[in-house]
């Protein structure tokens, strides 16, 4: 787990929405005068450009180099790339429990699901790279909604906005997909077109 300050330093260079902890009113006034200070040079090369986005893709969805090149490896073979990547990355059982609203943050919903409290289409997990797909089901697995993980779930109203492709019913702890993930400013701000640039160099 890294440390505050180094997703501080790390969220500077990337942008905020990489981390649930730099998305503050501080870090952002922090990061203004950061900006300020830093003297003006050159552009960015493309490879600083493509380097970073990468990096943002990796630590927005909190996986290794390793599984963002398989992941590019296979969305490549697609008629579309961008939207297959990002259906890659949005179908992982970890990004469904955070889109979801059952975990405060991703890296909350990996432990929830690496711990063993969730069910895919009844059968228990510990992968978060877990691949789910349209017509399955998620569900907290009976012995762990007692847990404080989950108190006040169930009465929970309000949270994170859910997106139309998960029907989730809080009351039974429960996540049905329904669809698939859109590649869309709406969606996500990251730029996988970029990325593929990076992994084609």
């Amino acid at each position: 787990m890294l440390p505050i300050k180094s997703k501080y330093k790390i969220a500077k260079r990337l942008g905020a929405a990489i981390f649930e902890q730099t998305q503050t009113q501080k870090f952002a006034l922090s990061d203004t005068r950061f900006k300020k200070s830093k003297p003006r040079g050159r552009a960015g090369s493309d490879y600083n450009r493509q380097l970073i986005e990468k990096q943002r893709v990796r630590y927005t969805y909190g996986i290794s180099e390793t599984q963002l090149a398989r992941y590019v490896n296979e969305a490549y073979r697609g008629a579309d790339p961008s939207t297959a990547l990002h259906r890659l990355l949005e179908m992982r059982a970890d990004s469904i429990v955070y889109r979801a609203d059952l975990a405060p943050t991703r890296r909350a919903a990996r432990q929830l699901v690496s711990h063993g409290h969730v069910l895919v289409n009844g059968k228990r997990i510990t992968t978060p790279s877990c691949r789910v797909k349209k017509g399955d089901s998620l569900s907290v697995r009976e012995g762990s909604r007692k847990s404080p993980l989950f108190a006040g779930k169930s009465e929970e109203e309000g949270g994170r906005n859910v997106p139309q492709w998960l029907s989730v019913d809080k009351g039974a702890l429960k996540i049905d997909v329904v669809g698939e993930p859109l590649y869309t400013p709406a969606e996500t701000t990251l730029e996988y077109g970029t990325v593929f640039e990076f992994y084609s160099r």
